[in-house]
C-alpha cells in the first residue's frame, strides 16, 4: 500500500509540474503579444542569457541601455526623440518577456531533473519530456534569432521569424497538454475513422491559422482593411491586388492584403470544419466526452472568429488583441484534447515508471 501511495503521489506531482509550466507558457505568449503590440521587442539589443536577467539598476546603466537602442534603425526611423522614461516603458515589456523565458526554463528543468533522479519518469514519458526540453532550448535561440532580424536592416523583426517563434512556443504548449492527458486514465473511445481524421485536420489547421495570425501581427496587417465581411472593397479581392508582388508566392507572407485575406479564409474554413466535426460526433454517438469536446471546440472557434472581427473593426486595440490571442490558446488546447481523446489508447509503455520512495539506492 505504501508503494502504491507513493506512486500516486509522484504521478500527481508530475501533473502539477506540467500544468504549472503550461500556465507559464500561456502567460509568456500573452506578454509576448503585448510586447509586439507596444513595439517593445527591440528595446534590448543584446542577448545575455545569464547576466541579462538583471535590469539596469543605476542611471548610468539605463543610459547605456538607451544608447544601445538609439543605435538601431527602429529608434532612428520611428522613435527619434523618445525620452528615457518612454524607453523604460518598452524596455520593461521586453525584459519581462525574457525573464519569463528564463523562469520557464528553470521551472521545467529543475523539477524534471528531480523526477529523473527519483525515478518518477522513464520510458515513453521520459523520451517525450526530453523532447519538450530540447524544443524549449531551441525556443531560446529562435527568440534571439527573431530579435536579431530587426537590429540592422529593418525597423521591426521579420514576420517569418516572429511566426516561427510563436508557433514553436505553442507547439511546446500543445506537447505538454498532450502529455498531461496521457497521464490520465480513461476508458477507450470507439469512434469512426473520419471523426479522428477531422479532429487531426482541425488541429493542423489551427496551427496554420496561428502562423497566419503571427504574420498579420508582424506586418501590422490588422491595422489596414478594417472592414468586414468585405476586404479592400470586395468579399474576395481582385487577383491583381492579391498577387501584385513577384514572384507570386512572396505575396503569401509579405503582402498585407493577401496575408489578412488568408487569415480570414482560414478562419471560415476552421469554423465550417469544426461544425462538421461536431455534427459528425453527434451522429456517431462516440460518447459524451467526444461529443461535448467537439461542441466546445466549435464554440471556442466561433468566439475566436467573433473576437477577430471585432479586433479588426476597432483597429487592433491592445485589450481586444490580447483577448483574441488568449482565446486562440483555448482553441488550440481544445483541439489537442479532442485529437488525444480520439487517438488510439496508450499502451503500458506510455505510463510513467514510478519507483516507491526509498527504493532508489
Amino acid at each position: 500500500m505504501a508503494g502504491i501511495s507513493a506512486k500516486t503521489s509522484q504521478l500527481r506531482a508530475v501533473r502539477v509540474w506540467l500544468f504549472s509550466v503550461a500556465a507559464l507558457i500561456v502567460l509568456m505568449v500573452l506578454v509576448g503579444g503585448a510586447t509586439r503590440l507596444t513595439e517593445s521587442g527591440l528595446s534590448i539589443v543584446e542577448w545575455k542569457p545569464v547576466t541579462g536577467a538583471l535590469p539596469p539598476l543605476t542611471e548610468v546603466q539605463w543610459a547605456q541601455a538607451f544608447e544601445g537602442y538609439k543605435a538601431i534603425p527602429q529608434y532612428r526611423e520611428l522613435n527619434a526623440g523618445m525620452t528615457l522614461e518612454e524607453f523604460k516603458t518598452i524596455f520593461w515589456w521586453e525584459w519581462s518577456h525574457r525573464l519569463l523565458g528564463r523562469v520557464i526554463g528553470a521551472a521545467y528543468l529543475l523539477p524534471f531533473l528531480y523526477f529523473l533522479w527519483r525515478g518518477a519518469v522513464s520510458g515513453e514519458l521520459g523520451r517525450r519530456l526530453w523532447l519538450i526540453f530540447a524544443l524549449g532550448a531551441l525556443q531560446g535561440g529562435v527568440g534571439w534569432w527573431m530579435v536579431a532580424s530587426g537590429l540592422s536592416q529593418r525597423v521591426e523583426v521579420s514576420q517569418y521569424r516572429l511566426a516561427t517563434h510563436l508557433v514553436l512556443a505553442l507547439l511546446i504548449f500543445a506537447a505538454i497538454v498532450w502529455t498531461l492527458r496521457r497521464l490520465t486514465e480513461r476508458p477507450p473511445v470507439v469512434a469512426l475513422a473520419r471523426l479522428k481524421i477531422t479532429s487531426v485536420v482541425l488541429l493542423v489547421l489551427t496551427f496554420v491559422q496561428l502562423y497566419f495570425g503571427a504574420l498579420v501581427a508582424g506586418l501590422r496587417a490588422g491595422r489596414v482593411y478594417n472592414t468586414w465581411p468585405g476586404i479592400d472593397g470586395a468579399l474576395i479581392p481582385s487577383i491583381d491586388r492579391l498577387l501584385f508582388e513577384t514572384p507570386w508566392w512572396r505575396n503569401l507572407c509579405d503582402n498585407t492584403l493577401t496575408v489578412q485575406f488568408e487569415h480570414r479564409m482560414t478562419a471560415y474554413l476552421l469554423f465550417a470544419l469544426a461544425v462538421v466535426h461536431a455534427l459528425g460526433a453527434l451522429r456517431s454517438r462516440a460518447g459524451r466526452a467526444v461529443i461535448s469536446g467537439a461542441w466546445w471546440l466549435a464554440a471556442a472557434i466561433t468566439v475566436q472568429a467573433t473576437l477577430g472581427i471585432l479586433t479588426l473593426l476597432h483597429q487592433v486595440p491592445i485589450d481586444l488583441a490580447l483577448t483574441h490571442q488568449a482565446v486562440a490558446i483555448v482553441v488550440l488546447t481544445l483541439a489537442v484534447l479532442q485529437v488525444e481523446r480520439l487517438a488510439a489508447r496508450r499502451t503500458e509503455r506510455d505510463q510513467p515508471t514510478l519507483v516507491p520512495v526509498g527504493q532508489h539506492g
